[in-house]
């Protein structure tokens, strides 16, 4: 990029995305807003609501309609005394970027305020809450975008979200023969950093306290 978008520009990129969006999906009960973020420059993004059978539906259209062309991160959290239709949730983390491949030798520079419409520079936040229960799940998107790849193996290794429809699913931050069923992030773990002194629950044969126990985090 060559210069920053202008805050008009941001703004008003992100309002035709909310509007493109409630049009599609609004009847099917999708949420979509514009928030700012409350540092830095300030400016705006979408944020999506929606349930896990409308997510695959959601996300073809953000990359086929709106240009959305990266994955940027992707999060699970558990909440083991949530209600019954949020036990889980999951959260995306997209972006919509001018950048094309180019020849080897060449170079394309992008006059930031000079964009226009779809090429204006966007990110979306996508939130999906899973029902409570032993089996969440949300539908893949490792076919949509090659970033979801690792960060659908990285959530499910470590918070257990399966992603029904990834090929090659397997553990990635835990060891390879981690006990079936583990995974360091669910509540029930008593990890230090959910205020247990032990480092994990002892799946692995670990009975001992971490050398900085009782420095402030």
């Amino acid at each position: 990029m060559g210069t920053t978008i202008t805050n008009e520009q941001n703004s008003s990129a992100a309002n035709a995305a909310v509007e493109n969006l409630s049009a599609r999906f609004g009847d099917a009960g999708v949420s979509s807003e514009v928030v700012a973020h409350s540092a830095g420059k300030k400016q705006e993004f979408v944020r999506i609501t929606c349930s896990p059978e409308q997510w695959r539906a959601v996300a073809k259209h953000l990359k086929n309609e709106l240009g959305v062309n990266h994955c940027a991160m992707i999060t699970g959290t558990h909440y083991p005394s949530g209600s019954a239709d949020r036990g889980w949730e999951v959260a995306y983390h997209l972006h919509r970027w001018p950048i094309i491949n180019v020849e080897a030798h060449t170079m394309l520079v992008h006059e930031g305020e000079s964009l226009e419409g779809q090429d204006i520079p966007m990110e979306f936040e996508i939130f999906i809450s899973l029902e409570a229960g032993d089996s969440p799940s949300v539908p893949s998107v490792q076919d949509l975008w090659v970033g979801a790849d690792w960060n659908e193996k990285e959530t499910w290794d470590l918070v257990g979200i399966d992603f029904e429809g990834h090929h090659n699913m397997h553990r990635v931050l835990n060891p390879h023969d981690s006990p079936v069923g583990f995974h360091p992030l669910q509540r029930q773990h008593k990890i230090r950093y959910h205020d247990f002194n032990e480092m994990y629950d002892d799946p692995q044969g670990f009975e001992r306290k971490p050398v900085d126990e009782g420095r402030v985090k």
